[in-house]
């Protein structure tokens, strides 16, 4: 059963620049479908026309009859004085309204003896009990405390939030009503690792269907199964995870690649003949400059691949000083609470040359006070801390702040890294701010545009620690991966919190873990941390009964073994390079004759007939080769 349909979508928001042109594809139900593309392709659209926020130019949508459909991004208007636990009760809003009707039909069936008031009462009841209506507590609070809304939080007022609670609790709400179709716009922005979790958890039991919006390539790679990406205001389709996109994607621009360089080297060779038909013709011979138009329309039928682009890399590198001696850091002793309540206590940590390391922990246990602390701008309530004397800090916070925000970003630049117009320009460029662009006041840039800028202003300082606090929280995949290749090639201390499990694993040498006012200080990689809690997890618990594994069964193999089907293969192999050896030839053949045209047009009929024969060839060894792997299991 199809639960989306989407055809021939068509949206246009300033004429003649189409954001979605002729979009179509459906989700059936009970899928898991990841809705990818740049900033700026139309995602957030396509979901506004999806809940009928925003209505489009042409085509058609349709959502399954009877399926409740909910949008995490979109954050209802309450009345001022529901409180968080208000919200939250709307969830069970039907099953509120079936018990003040039953309680109404309590009252009248006292002193009326209807029998139609008794079926609508054993009506309602049966409905009651399987919506779960005597007991959502128990529910209400499994979701509350998998997104850490705790108690605290739920007696407050729902409009004294911040963004990121109001979207916890707004993704609690849907949970809870049990909707038939999740739209997840940036689901992950504003959760913790456990948070992010628990939700990977709920979304892997979710009998409903999932249309996903996200740059957490982790929490693609565990949810979606399907990838549709909007490119030029239509959809490509891809079979599989993140990370089976990514592959697939590099093989589709190869493949491409391929066919247009075939493409140009055919239409090069057929306009040097066509050229040469055109010399002769001049000679009043009607029937060369015949076959010399025909030839060139031949040409243009050809021209049917476009050059296959990709995103641009930044061409960006971190200035570094030179470290000397290996003591970074060294903390002794460090406390430091808040509100009368202790952040962290008794923290005795050192740092030397060339670590990478992640902090970690839930939001609110400390991470950015501890870094502040580091960086000079907060002060312990106790304890020490001692930098090496050869240390340059570099510094990308979570929440950026430019001393002048009214100057434009040639301006900004110009200021704060006494360079030139042209270098700022330059500079600029190099992280994809272009023409008019750069002439904006940095205050009109998003929070993505704002982290790119102070990445590009922090290039050029020589440092050789580098602390990043959530350095791609606000930033798309491509800006994402941009600042994995700057840090990929710093060599320098790195120390950074993150909720991106794709850049913890890849940088992560070293985990300090913040919980419960201590931290947990594991030398290793992301994945060693992970499968070493994981061990205690399972040492904690009660042991299992451990199943003796079953021995695999084998494949059957093909009756006679592979060595009769590797000496096929061999043989199709040797008949394609022959064959290609051949075209070779004639290509050079080809070059000698150019000026003979019945010998020119002999040597491109047979280069034709060879074009087709190794077609075939192809086509039996990929077939043969395909039945070596499977027989070899």
């Amino acid at each position: 059963m199809i639960d989306i349909s989407v055809s021939n979508l068509v949206k246009e928001f300033e004429v003649g620049k189409k954001i979605l042109d002729g979009l179509t594809f459906q989700v059936d139900q009970g899928e898991r479908v990841g809705l990818l593309g740049k900033n700026g392709a139309g995602k957030t659209t396509l979901f506004k026309m999806l809940t009928g926020e925003l209505d489009w130019d042409e085509g058609e949508i349709h959502i399954a009859p009877g399926k409740g459909l909910g949008l995490i991004s979109q954050i209802p208007v309450y009345p001022p004085e529901y409180t968080v636990e208000d919200v939250l009760q709307t969830a069970f809003q039907r099953l509120h309204d079936m018990e003040r009707e039953m309680a109404e039909l309590t009252e009248r069936m006292a002193g009326d003896s209807d029998p139609a008031l008794l079926r609508r009462y054993d009506a309602l009841t049966a409905a009651y009990e399987a919506g779960g209506g005597y007991d959502t507590t128990t529910p209400l609070n499994k979701v509350c405390n998998g997104l850490e809304i705790s108690q605290d939080m739920r007696n407050q007022l729902f409009s004294s939030l911040s963004g990121g609670e109001k979207t916890r609790v707004n993704l609690a709400r849907l949970i809870l009503e049990d909707t038939d179709i999740l739209l997840l716009d940036e689901p992950t922005n504003h959760l913790d690792l456990r948070a992010t979790e628990w939700l990977e958890e709920y979304l892997d039991k979710y009998k409903g269907t999932v249309l996903a919006i996200s740059h957490d390539r982790w929490f693609l790679d565990r949810v979606v199964k399907r990838v549709i990406e909007i490119q030029d205001g239509k959809a490509e389709f891809y079979a599989g995870n993140y990370s089976f996109y990514v592959e697939e994607k590099e093989h589709r621009y190869q493949e491409k690649l391929k066919q247009y360089e075939k493409e140009q080297a055919k239409i090069e060779q057929l306009e040097k003949a066509a050229e040469q038909l055109r010399i002769w013709a001049y000679s009043g011979n009607d029937k060369t400059f015949k076959r010399a138009q025909s030839m060139e329309k031949r040409i243009e039928r050809l021209r049917t691949t476009d050059k296959p682009t990709k995103e641009r890399r930044l061409d960006m590198k971190f200035g570094e000083r030179e470290f000397r001696g290996d003591e970074v850091l060294t903390i002794k002793d460090l406390k430091k609470s808040f509100d009368g309540r202790i952040l962290f206590d008794h923290v005795d940590l050192e740092v030397v040359g060339g670590e990478r390391i992640a902090l970690l922990g839930d939001n609110g246990t400390g991470k950015s006070t501890l870094l502040k602390i580091l960086l000079g701008e907060e002060e312990p309530d106790s304890g020490k801390l001692r930098m090496g004397p050869t240390v340059k800090v570099g510094y990308l916070p979570q929440i950026i702040h430019f001393s002048h925000p009214e100057r434009n970003l040639v301006d900004t630049m110009i200021y704060d890294q006494d360079c030139s117009t042209q270098t700022a320009r330059n500079r600029l460029a190099a992280f994809n701010f272009r023409g008019e662009d750069v002439f904006k006041p940095v205050s009109a840039l998003s929070g993505g545009e704002q982290s790119r800028l102070r990445l590009c202003m922090l290039m050029d300082e020589k440092i050789n620690l580098l602390i990043l606090d959530e350095p791609t929280n606000h930033l798309d995949i491509a800006s994402r991966e941009w600042i994995e290749d700057a840090v990929a090639d710093y060599e320098g201390n790195l120390l950074f919190v993150s909720h991106d499990r794709y850049f913890i694993k890849q940088f992560a040498t070293r985990i300090w873990m913040l919980e419960d006012g201590h931290i947990t200080d594991f030398r290793g990689t992301f994945e060693e941390f992970r499968a070493a809690r994981d061990r205690a997890k399972n040492l904690a618990s009660a042991p299992a009964k451990v199943e003796p594994e079953k021995p695999k069964k084998e494949k059957p193999k093909r009756p006679g073994g592979t060595k009769e089907l590797e000496k096929q293969v061999a043989a199709a192999e040797r008949a394609v390079a022959k064959a290609e050896e051949r075209q070779y030839e004639l290509s050079l053949k080809a070059e000698e004759v150019a000026s003979n045209y019945l010998e020119l047009q002999k040597v491109y009929e047979e280069q034709k007939a060879l074009e087709e024969e190794i077609a075939t060839l192809y086509t039996q060894w990929e077939k043969l080769a395909a039945e070596l792997e499977e027989a070899r299991g």
